[in-house]
C-alpha cells in the first residue's frame, strides 16, 4: 500500500476513538516490569494514546509519518519527543532504545517495508521489542489497507527470545489481536 495521507489524515482525526485505557495501562505496568527500561519509542505512534499513561520518568519517543498526527500528539502529550520519520530508517543510533513497540502498524505496510522495519527495529532495541498487531496463522489480506500477519514467523532469523506470543485478552485490544514480547540477545 502506497501511503496515502488523506486516509491517515481521517485515521488520526478518528484515533481518540481508539483510545483504550486498559491498553495504554497494560503496556505502561509491562514497560515498568521489565528491568532496565528507560527509554521507550512506539513506531506508527499516530496521536500518542498508546503514551499517555506513561509517567514522565521515562524518556519517551514516538515516530510517525504523518504529520498531522504528530501535531495533535506534541500538543496532548508536550514530554515525548515525537518526529516524523520512517520504520525503513529509524534516526537512532544502534542498541539505543531500551524498549521498541508497535501496536497496529505492521498491518499495514508492504512485504518490503515490514522487513526492512523489522532490521531497524532489531537494531535500534537494546534489549526489548514489542508489538500488538491483527493475528492469523496464514497471513491474509483484511481490506485494502492492511492484512492480517503471523508477526512470530518474521523475527525467525533474529537473535531474540520470545518471551510472549499469545492472543491479547479482548479488554485490552481488538478481537484477533497478538502481543509478542521479544528479549534481544
Amino acid at each position: 500500500m502506497q501511503y496515502n495521507e488523506e486516509f491517515w489524515d481521517r485515521y488520526a482525526n478518528e484515533n481518540e476513538s481508539r483510545y483504550n485505557e486498559e491498553f495504554s495501562k497494560y503496556l505502561k505496568d509491562l514497560t515498568r516490569s521489565l528491568p532496565g527500561v528507560q527509554s521507550i519509542l512506539e513506531i506508527g505512534c499516530g496521536t500518542g494514546i498508546d503514551l499517555r499513561l506513561f509517567p514522565k520518568t521515562f524518556q519517551l519517543h514516538g515516530i510517525d509519518l504523518n504529520e498531522h498526527a504528530l501535531e495533535i500528539a506534541k500538543t496532548k502529550l508536550p514530554n515525548v519527543k515525537f518526529q516524523k520519520g520512517n520504520i525503513t530508517k529509524l534516526p537512532f543510533e544502534d542498541s539505543s532504545i531500551d524498549f521498541v513497540f508497535t501496536h497496529g502498524l505492521m498491518n499495514y505496510l508492504e512485504n518490503d517495508i515490514l522487513e526492512k522495519g523489522i532490521a531497524e527495529m532489531f537494531r535500534i532495541s537494546k534489549k526489548w521489542i514489542m508489538h500488538c498487531e491483527k493475528y492469523e496463522e496464514t497471513e491474509k489480506q483484511i481490506d485494502e489497507n492492511h492484512r492480517f500477519r503471523n508477526m512470530g514467523e518474521k523475527w525467525e532469523n533474529y537473535k531474540v527470545k520470545f518471551v510472549s506470543d499469545v492472543n491479547l485478552h479482548e479488554d485490552y485490544g481488538e478481537e484477533q489481536t497478538r502481543f509478542t514480547l521479544l528479549k534481544k540477545i
